[in-house]
């Protein structure tokens, strides 16, 4: 039994007629007839009761119709599914986000997807740091990073975002609240909070600032994450310089003010530079299209 075997005898039940099921097929009718003899030979049943006016299903031929309905339904699915994976179409697209960008991206990032690929599914990996999400890219486990850049890694392709500069974080009662100005150098003397991941581009860039302000940061606490390191600021325990974007985040206890003299930090999207996935290249050219990488359209999301 094959294949080519099943899709004649459902023709000719769909039809219960040879000489419609082989046009239909474009075969000669005694060859169809021959072979769907050889299909019920093969299986030692009858399927068809055959009269010279008329073809009609025997009752086993009704049943083994369905689970032939059935079984050449499920394959025809199987080969568009295939084929929609190969052209890019259609799949699992793993996507993670850095603090919160999520926020901020993710509704973007989501809607241009859905729009033109509505067979991609997405899976959020939200509030990962730089770091871990260039660990997991680079292992296969995520296959786009809305993450902080620059990225020196090599095997990552990045795409800039955005431009965020740096506020900064202070407990609700800290002395520095009622201030109408502040600069970096206004913190010298306090405790910092920071991410735990040394690697990461926020810590990167609040050391940076802080020298070139005149100190060394006094990094007394760490945070695995953005929630945790802003929940460490709101029971005192230092402050901390973060993206504008962490203002989206509504933390009580905390109170977050502009800051002059700290650096801005990048947001990029990153994937893989030996990424041979249809799925993603076709995501990118989507995102490219709808202007994902247009700064503009970004900064209003930041207020």
């Amino acid at each position: 039994m094959d294949l080519k075997q099943l899709r004649y005898f459902d023709a000719v039940a769909e039809t219960c007629h040879f000489g419609r099921a082989a046009e239909r097929l474009h075969l000669a009718q005694p060859a169809l007839s021959q072979a769907v003899r050889r299909l019920e030979a093969e299986l030692g049943v009858r399927l068809l009761a055959r009269t010279t006016r008329q073809v009609q299903l025997t009752p086993a031929g009704e049943f083994f119709h369905r689970e032939v309905r059935r079984i050449l339904g499920e394959l025809d699915a199987s080969v568009l599914g295939a084929k929609s994976i190969a052209e890019g179409s259609r799949g699992l697209l793993r996507v993670g986000f850095t603090g919160t960008s999520a926020f901020t991206q993710l509704s973007r990032l989501s809607r241009m997807v859905r729009s033109s690929l509505p067979g991609v599914v997405l899976e959020v990996q939200a509030d990962l740091l730089t770091p871990a999400q260039v660990d997991r890219l680079l292992d296969g486990r995520l296959d786009l990073g809305v993450l902080r850049g620059p990225v020196a890694e090599a095997g990552i392709e990045t795409r800039t975002l955005l431009q965020e500069p740096m506020v900064l974080a202070l407990p609700a009662d800290h002395r520095l609240v009622p201030e109408s100005a502040l600069e970096v150098v206004d913190v010298s003397a306090d405790e910092f909070v920071a991410y735990a991941d040394e690697r990461s581009a926020v810590n990167e860039a609040v050391v940076s600032s802080c020298r070139r302000a005149g100190f060394s940061p006094d990094i007394t606490h760490r945070a695995p994450g953005t929630a945790a390191l802003l929940a460490l600021v709101a029971a005192g325990l230092g402050v901390a310089l973060v993206p504008q974007s962490v203002r989206s985040m509504h933390l009580t206890g905390v109170v977050f003010r502009d800051v002059a003299g700290a650096n801005s930090i990048d947001l990029s999207l990153a994937w893989r530079a030996d990424e041979s996935s249809a799925l993603v290249s076709g995501a990118l050219d989507v995102l490219d299209h709808h202007g994902f990488f247009t700064t503009a359209s970004n900064t209003s999301e930041l207020a």
